[in-house]
């Protein structure tokens, strides 16, 4: 069937949706309901059929932020077929994940992410089944010893980032000089090198000292998926309309899948792989987490079934990689801007571990002023700004408004971080206010808070700062002709920088005996 076909077959479903959607009493199910209740206040506009999808622009975070200077701090949409409330203040964020936390403790199914993650731990909702997934991420995979054992990984995974830099610097820079260096890519790999090794106990870059970069076969299924599918999750017209899904005219639903058979291919091999390890007798102190997870299914089989397991590998995967990695992005850029903080935060590592070895895991909570800008850089730009969407499995208020059951809930904490009410200048990058104490108290939820708070914390912070700080203890960094970098904010789920960072680079030379040993 042509593509005209298909246009024309659309827009016959559109004109019957619309009829019967016309010829409905508005407001579904909750229309008597909502009568009797004092609902958030919401734009005026909304469309039959679409609601107010047609208010909503690209980046999506930044769209309803414009929308909470009108109409408040808790809002409410109708996005397609759902109603949503939005929340854009400390209190009425706190309010939510407190006192009507196990209210909104589910997850809206959207299709998009349903078909790209299927009931993981992301996106199951709040029951049995997740709380069983949420206590073997938190005590089996994520707990704070275990990401004390991983420490050598990531160190070794951020010595082998550095060693890459380095080689790349000495072959491209004439002496002296500086070499161009595009440090999304490096930093993407690290963040999904890290979650290989703990994951699977396998690489993703081949065992290669000089080469710049070389991704094993695996690495970059990972990297094709996660640039195809992150994308197009929530972006969809059939995520707010799912009648849509099967006149899906451009094939999304169809690449998506595809990506994800890649996908669980692979993690299916690395699955095998970890089972044969198993069969043979690993030490119980390095087994990987898919280990940990196939020792867990020989007690109970119809639980932690090969499914199961997959499913909660490829969320792990989807929720740390770009997050981590967009986080150091971002924070490279900010200093790259602000290069006195970039001095400051080079003296404070010079100072307490020297020129004699790279930054490890143990010196971070000595480096009071590097964990001050992580701070700043995840308030100014959270790996996720809107968080996950939440949904009310009950009726509640919010804020002395009513909230039906089944009403999303977006949480706009890019909003809630830069809330004048709460930050001085807050658009400023300014490290020094996390100092002393200083912020202690003041609303912050990069990771989430209740119950579906994001369980990688630990492991991402530990990340980011080994990561930030090896880059700002090993290499001089400027910015590219002189010019200010790009601050503008891409659209997705972990909001991705419009344009890549790209930096020049030099090594310092106190360091180069270092790096060369690496």
């Amino acid at each position: 069937m042509d593509k005209v076909a298909y246009i024309a077959i659309f827009l016959s479903f559109v004109f019957l949706f619309l009829v019967r959607h016309l010829l409905r009493r508005p407001g579904g199910d909750n229309h008597g309901k909502s009568k009797s209740m004092r609902l958030p206040p919401s734009p005026r506009g909304a469309l039959p059929f679409l609601g107010h999808l047609h208010l909503i622009k690209k980046p999506f975070h930044v769209a309803l932020s414009r929308l909470a200077e009108r109409h408040g701090p808790a809002f409410s949409l109708r996005l397609g077929f759902r109603d949503a409330v939005v929340v854009t203040s400390p209190a009425l964020a706190r309010e939510c994940f407190t006192e009507h936390d196990v209210t909104f403790a589910n997850r809206p199914r959207i299709p998009s992410q349903m078909l790209a993650t299927g009931v993981a731990l992301g996106t199951a909702s709040y029951g049995p089944h997740w709380r069983n997934l949420r206590r073997v991420a938190t005590v089996q995979l994520l707990s704070a010893h275990r990401v004390g054992r991983m420490s050598g990984v990531i160190c070794a995974e951020v010595r082998a980032m550095a060693r890459r830099i380095y080689s790349a610097t000495t072959a491209a820079a004439v002496p002296g000089g500086a070499a161009r260096i595009e440090l999304r890519r490096r930093l993407f790999e690290l963040s999904l090198s890290v979650l290989m090794e703990a994951i699977a106990q396998t690489k993703a870059t081949q065992p290669n000292a000089d080469a710049d970069t070389d991704m094993s076969v695996e690495a970059q299924v990972f990297k094709q998926v996660i640039d195809e599918v992150f994308p197009r999750i929530g972006s969809v017209w059939w995520d707010h309309l799912p009648a849509l899904q099967w006149l899906d005219v451009f094939g999304v639903r169809n690449k998506i899948l595809a990506a994800v058979r890649r996908r669980d291919a692979v993690l299916r091999r690395l699955l095998d792989a970890e089972r044969r390890r198993l069969d043979d007798g690993i030490d119980n102190e390095k087994k990987s987490m898919m280990a940990v997870l196939l020792t867990l299914q020989r007690t109970e089989p119809e639980v932690y079934t090969d499914t199961m397991i997959t499913a909660l590998c490829a969320n792990l995967f989807a929720a740390g990689t770009e997050t981590t990695s967009t986080t150091v992005e971002w924070a490279m850029s900010l200093l790259m801007n602000n290069p006195g903080t970039l001095d400051k935060a080079q003296a404070e590592i010079d100072a307490a571990v020297g020129h004699s070895r790279l930054i490890n895991a143990d010196d971070l909570p000595r480096l009071g002023y590097l964990r001050c800008i992580v701070a700043e850089t995840l308030r100014l730009y959270p790996a996720a700004p809107l968080l996950l969407p939440h949904e009310a499995s009950a009726d509640c208020k919010v804020g002395g408004y009513d909230v039906p059951r089944g009403t999303a809930l977006l949480v706009n904490a890019y909003a809630i971080h830069r809330d004048p009410a709460v930050w001085e200048d807050p658009g400023r990058f300014a490290p020094e206010r996390f100092g002393g104490g200083r912020a202690e108290g003041l609303f912050m939820a990069p990771f989430g808070m209740g119950r579906r708070k994001c369980p990688g914390e630990a492991l991402a912070l530990q990340t980011v700062g080994v990561a930030l700080g090896t880059l700002i203890q090993c290499f001089h960094w400027g910015r590219v002709d002189g010019l200010e970098v790009d601050m503008s904010e891409g659209s997705g789920l972990t909001m991705p920088k419009a344009v890549p960072l790209e930096a020049m680079c030099r090594t310092r030379e106190a360091m180069c005996d270092v790096l060369q040993k690496l």
